[in-house]
């Protein structure tokens, strides 16, 4: 079995290579772009610090002067706040005024 020391030093080996053809800020920003399409990728994404991954990319991607990728990180980082505010919700599935999300209010008297 493999230690876990082993697997941090791989894993921060592979987070410090500069010899990929992708930088990692852009890999990070695909990652959380790519884990918006499925529930469990995005929260396994968050469990991985991926929120703070994100923030880090995000800046050096503006840093770099990639507008284009900053903003995919950005709308990556605004859908998971929507992510943590429906959690919130406590996924009752109610919309702020108690009634289903998306379900038109009763309109008789």
């Amino acid at each position: 079995m493999v230690s876990t020391v082993a697997v941090k030093r791989a894993l921060s080996a592979l987070a410090s290579r500069t010899d990929t053809a992708t930088r990692p800020s852009v890999a990070v920003i695909d990652e959380a772009d790519a884990a918006r399409a499925d529930l469990r990728r995005a929260a396994a994404f968050v469990d991985a610090d991926g929120l703070d991954r994100l923030d880090d990319a995000i800046a050096a991607a503006e840093r770099d002067g990639d507008e284009a990728v900053a903003e995919r990180g950005r709308e990556a980082r605004a859908a998971f706040r929507r992510f943590r505010e429906a959690a919130a919700d406590g996924g009752s599935g109610e919309g702020g005024d108690g009634r289903a999300a998306g379900v038109a209010g009763d309109t008789t008297e």
